[in-house]
């Protein structure tokens, strides 16, 4: 019946759950046993088989796992409760405080050698690290799951995959990302494993990334498979919180396997309501795409749709990615002021090592606001500054194009050497091959 305790520390337990109800061996024993057996079995003497066990548990009114393991079957089941809880707080946008709950019901699932329950908390504690941005941290955790879920199916294993590549490409490592993610979709779907879950989860994760390396291709053929797999639920955290509440009564009943059923509905449910933040990245591409075909009015609505979902879950980081994208449409609709004020609002939320590429964006765009108000000056600090951004994080093609503005700046108050300078900067990056290219597509999902 799986993994169990050695024989000395089984026949400690069995000795102790005895002497606690008052039995003598004899009478733990009977009907079936001798009181020798029972003497041999807490001195460690002999291995129990699994018939044995079972009937000594029935005489002492406990079930066979927490003989066998010590492990009760009701700790786990309010180990999971807890989980649930803290799927709450974090899909609430807690995330600080939801990565202590984790915390703590890390430690007690490695005490108790619960192992889905240490992979839970171990996902739970990634997806915060990525909410709060720290995003080395977050990818240490979700490797951690992965390798504590090594034998399970890909199904199991999809969140800390699509965990692992979020990090990556946060961290500005898109092309990793990017084979990670096609790699799980490509196993799922040439293996027929058609979980629903894990593909939104997959498709609706390699958007962004499939949009900065300039795939916009790849991107609206994903967002279009995981609009379609999106699920519908009317209003996922009041069931789930009724699956908790029904859990709940029902373990305070004795009714474990009850209550692990309305427990894992509130967990798929909570994992609904987190991909609010995954399939804004849907709105968010189809934004992106209606500002490259002039569509602004469409663009603005998608995008504006976008920071609201992300807004809601506080996933502080991405909204103020999209409410860059958003301020372009802004401007070019004519509404620099607005836009300028979202821009200055998010550039506190972004750095170097938390959306480069963003922060960049933001002071490259307010630059241009600032050459269309003829100040000049002020256009130069905010190049000055996206020019060091993107230095560092390596983005070749949005380098060349911001060496242009400033070189084009510089050239028109009289600096040529200075603009010549710019403008070769902008040129060393432009050779360099192969930065979008991507192998074949992965396998297309049967919907």
């Amino acid at each position: 019946m799986g993994d169990r305790d050695d024989p000395g520390t089984i026949g400690r337990r069995v000795q102790r759950l005895r002497v606690e109800r008052g039995l003598t061996q004899r009478q733990l024993a009977e009907p079936v046993y001798t009181p020798a057996y029972i003497c041999t079995l807490e001195s460690g003497g002999l291995r129990p088989s699994d018939q044995a066990l079972e009937h000594l548990a029935e005489r002492l009114g406990v079930a066979y796992d927490e003989l066998a393991t010590g492990r009760s079957a009701r700790t786990a089941t309010e180990l999971r409760l807890r989980l649930t809880e803290a799927q709450r707080t974090l899909a609430a946008g807690e995330a600080e405080e939801a990565a202590a709950q984790y915390a703590v019901l890390l430690a007690e699932a490695e005490a108790q050698h619960l192992t889905e329950e240490q992979a839970a908390a171990l996902l739970g504690l990634g997806e915060c690290a990525l909410d709060t941005g720290e995003l080395e941290v977050g990818r240490e955790h979700f490797e951690r799951a992965e390798r504590m879920l090594a034998d399970a199916p890909l199904p199991s294993r999809v969140p800390a995959v699509r965990g692992r590549a979020v990090a990556h490409y946060l961290a500005g490592q898109l092309r990793y990302s990017v084979h990670l993610l096609e790699s799980a979709l490509d196993e799922l779907n040439c293996a027929a494993l058609q979980d629903p879950d894990a593909l939104l989860l997959l498709y609706a994760s390699i958007i962004a990334p499939y949009m900065d390396m300039g795939a916009h291709a790849r991107a609206a053929k994903a967002a279009g498979f995981a609009l379609a797999l999106a699920p519908h639920s009317g209003d996922p955290a009041l069931v789930a919180r009724m699956h908790r509440s029904v859990a709940r009564t029902m373990l305070a009943e004795g009714r474990l396997a009850e209550a692990d059923a309305s427990l894992a509905k509130a967990t798929e449910l909570y994992r609904t309501l987190h991909l609010r933040t995954e399939l804004a990245n849907c709105h968010w591409m189809r934004g992106y795409v209606y500002a490259q075909h002039g569509r602004l009015g469409r663009a603005e609505e998608e995008l504006r749709a976008a920071r609201e979902m992300l807004s809601a879950t506080r996933a502080a980081l991405y909204t103020s990615q999209v409410a860059v994208e958003l301020a372009d449409v802004l401007h070019r609709r004519g509404k620099s002021e607005e836009a300028a004020g979202l821009l200055r609002d998010v550039l506190g939320d972004l750095s170097p090592e938390r959306g480069a590429v963003h922060a960049a964006a933001a002071h490259r765009l307010l630059g241009i606001i600032a050459e269309d108000a003829r100040d000049t000056d002020t256009a130069e600090e905010h190049y000055v500054r996206s020019l060091s951004l993107l230095e560092r994080a390596g983005a070749a093609g949005d380098l060349a194009d911001l060496c242009r503005l400033l070189g084009d700046l510089l050239r028109r108050t009289g600096r040529v050497e200075a603009a010549l300078d710019a403008y070769r900067t902008g040129l060393g990056p432009r050779t360099a091959p192969g930065t979008t290219t991507l192998g074949p597509a992965p396998a297309q999902p049967a919907l």
